[in-house]
C-alpha cells in the first residue's frame, strides 16, 4: 500500500505547483526551449554555468538532471526545490548542469523504460533519444563542454532515478556516471533482467535512498547494488550506496544528498 501511495503522490504531484517561498534563481541559470517529439511540441531546459564561466576558456563536465521544475526554483516545484544553483555557487563548482523539464502528465511515460501492467509507461527510450540526439548536441555546440562519457553525468530521483540507471545501462558510450536517487525499481522487474544480461557495467554510480520510503525501497536498492557488483569488483570503488536513516521519498532527501553525490561522482 505504501508503494502505491508514494507513486501516486509523485505522479500527480509532478505537474502541480506548490505554494512555497521561492529562493532567487542564480544569475548563472538560463533557460531555453527545444523542440521535442516525445509527446509535446517543445520542452523547457534550465542551464546552470559556473560562476567564472564567461571569464574562462575552460571546458566543463556536464550533469543532466531530470524534473528541472524541482531543481532551481521553489515556485515551479511540487514540494520544494533542490537549491542546485545556490549549492554549486557556494562551492564554486566547475560543472554545467542541464535540467530537463518533465512533460507534466507525460512524465510517467517519459521516465519509465518498460511498461507496468497497471500504470502503463515504457517510453524512456524515446525520451533519452531526445536527450542524446537533440539536447546534448545543442549543449555541446553552444557551451564549452567535455563531451566524453567520463565527463557526462545523468541524475534523477524516483522515476528520474530509474531512467538515470537505464541511461547508463543502455548508453554507456554517452553517460559515464549517474546519480540514482530513490529509484522506482518496483515499476518493472525487467530492469534487473537487462542488467544481468549486460556483458559489463561501466558507469560510476551513486545510489541513494531513505529507510522510511516504501516498504521495498531498501531491499530493492540493495538488490540493485548486488547485481551491479556481480558485473565488476567492488574494490574498483565505482559505486556507492547511501541509505539515509529516517529519509523519506521527498525533495528534502534528494536536496540534502545532492552535493555529496556530485562531489563523489566528480
Amino acid at each position: 500500500m505504501k508503494r502505491v501511495l508514494c507513486f501516486c503522490i509523485l505522479y500527480f504531484g509532478s505537474y502541480c505547483i506548490a505554494f512555497a517561498q521561492s529562493t532567487s534563481v542564480s544569475k548563472n541559470v538560463t533557460t531555453i526551449i527545444l523542440a521535442d517529439s516525445v509527446g509535446q511540441k517543445s520542452r523547457k531546459i534550465w542551464i546552470y554555468t559556473p560562476t567564472n564561466y564567461t571569464h574562462s576558456k575552460k571546458r566543463y563536465p556536464v550533469l543532466y538532471v531530470h524534473d528541472a521544475q524541482n531543481l532551481f526554483d521553489a515556485q515551479t516545484s511540487y514540494a520544494g526545490e533542490w537549491n542546485i544553483d545556490e549549492k554549486l555557487d557556494s562551492l564554486n563548482a566547475q560543472v554545467i548542469v542541464v535540467g530537463i523539464e518533465h512533460g507534466n502528465e507525460k512524465r510517467l511515460e517519459e521516465l519509465t523504460p518498460y511498461p507496468n501492467e497497471k500504470y502503463g509507461g515504457g517510453k524512456a527510450s524515446a525520451y533519452l533519444d531526445f536527450v542524446i540526439h537533440t539536447l546534448k548536441p545543442e549543449i555541446d555546440k553552444n557551451y564549452r563542454t567535455k563531451p566524453d562519457p567520463k565527463h557526462t553525468l545523468i541524475m534523477g530521483s524516483s522515476l528520474g532515478g530509474l531512467v538515470s540507471l537505464y541511461a547508463v545501462m543502455k548508453y554507456p558510450n554517452v553517460f559515464g556516471k549517474a546519480g540514482v536517487f530513490s529509484p522506482s525499481l518496483w515499476f518493472s522487474e525487467q530492469i534487473y533482467t537487462e542488467l544481468k544480461a549486460l556483458p559489463e557495467f561501466k558507469a560510476k554510480v551513486y545510489l541513494l535512498c531513505g529507510d522510511h520510503e516504501s516498504e521495498s525501497m531498501v531491499t530493492d536498492i540493495k538488490r540493485l547494488e548486488y547485481n551491479i557488483n556481480e558485473k565488476r569488483c567492488y574494490c574498483l570503488n565505482l559505486n556507492k550506496l547511501k541509505i539515509v536513516p529516517g529519509g523519506q521519498h521527498n525533495e528534502k532527501l534528494w536536496r540534502d544528498a545532492f552535493v555529496k553525490a556530485y562531489l563523489w561522482l566528480l
